[in-house]
């Protein structure tokens, strides 16, 4: 074996990691491979001899890519994302016992948090993502934003303020997850409207991201038990395909018509109801999901 395939080997015990990082980075799941990539390439071109810590190495420099993507794509965007956007989630299997696949447990992380993600400024989102999330000290983080330690401590103080302004305490257990997620989905077969409403909180919020492609009419956000329930109505006739799933790190469906995803719904649980609810239904999206076999 060459110096070439050893340092590609050692690359890949920390692809994950740096999946992980590039995920909730850009909320792309294709964006976050084309970073690790492109993290492999500077890495190619180096004497990694001369790196004395790999991980925090390559951890950086994907973080550094991140946050070049994030600007460029924030200088081409005339608008901002609207209420309606919902990130790529990662699937897998309500049960998973496959190593491969519990490989995407690190990429998990819950849609409500990278909806807040997205808000933040990009050298904002750098900083929180690194230290908070991956434990990266605000002196190796601080020469990636071209500011001081405590600046950098600054941008991750004030990130932290909006994601726990933001983001709601949900509840972490599965099981009492799939509970909820149960009953939701046997009112809605049953066409029970009152049902629905009670498994939902009274200010529960319903986005659906159905892409540019299909228009901005087909996009919306919802508020409120009794109006979100009138939409689990209309599309009452799709529940049949609904399968249960792990989307991120909560209990969600997909909905799979012919062996093809129609939509991902991922849910936010608290306190034994469902406080906000994220549908991707964009095709173009969905075609580019890895869907376990078992959902096909």
């Amino acid at each position: 074996m060459n110096e070439t395939e050893l340092l590609a080997d050692r690359f890949e015990e920390h692809r994950g990691q740096l999946r992980a990082v590039a995920y909730r980075m850009l909320g792309s799941l294709a964006e976050a491979e084309d970073a690790v990539q492109e993290t492999w390439l500077k890495l190619s071109r180096v004497d990694a001899g001369e790196i004395h810590n790999l991980g925090g190495w390559l951890t950086t420099v994907v973080g550094r890519v991140c946050l070049d993507m994030l600007r460029s794509r924030t200088a081409r965007r005339e608008d901002p994302l609207d209420d309606t956007h919902v990130p790529d989630p990662v699937v897998r299997q309500l049960v998973q016992a496959d190593p491969e696949q519990e490989v995407l447990q690190a990429d998990a992380v819950g849609i409500a948090l990278m909806i807040v993600l997205e808000t933040l400024e990009p050298a904002e989102r750098l900083a929180f993502v690194l230290h908070d999330l991956f434990a990266v000290p605000f002196d190796d983080i601080a020469p990636i934003v071209d500011r001081s330690s405590a600046a950098t401590r600054q941008l991750a103080s004030r990130a932290r303020r909006r994601v726990r302004g933001a983001a709601p305490s949900a509840e972490l257990n599965l099981g009492r997850q799939r509970q909820v997620l149960d009953a939701f989905m046997a009112a809605s077969l049953a066409g029970d409207f009152e049902a629905l409403v009670a498994v939902l909180h009274p200010d529960v919020v319903l986005r659906v991201d159905s892409g540019a492609l299909a228009g901005a009419a087909a996009s919306k956000l919802v508020h409120g038990a009794r109006m979100v329930a009138e939409q689990a109505m209309l599309f009452r006739e799709f529940a049949p395909f609904a399968r249960m799933a792990l989307v991120n790190d909560a209990v969600g469906f997909v909905n799979v018509v012919e062996g093809r995803a129609q939509s991902v719904m991922g849910v936010t649980v608290v306190d034994g109801r469902i406080t906000e609810m994220y549908i991707l239904a964009d095709p173009e999206r969905l075609a580019g999901l890895a869907l376990p076999d078992a959902l096909g």
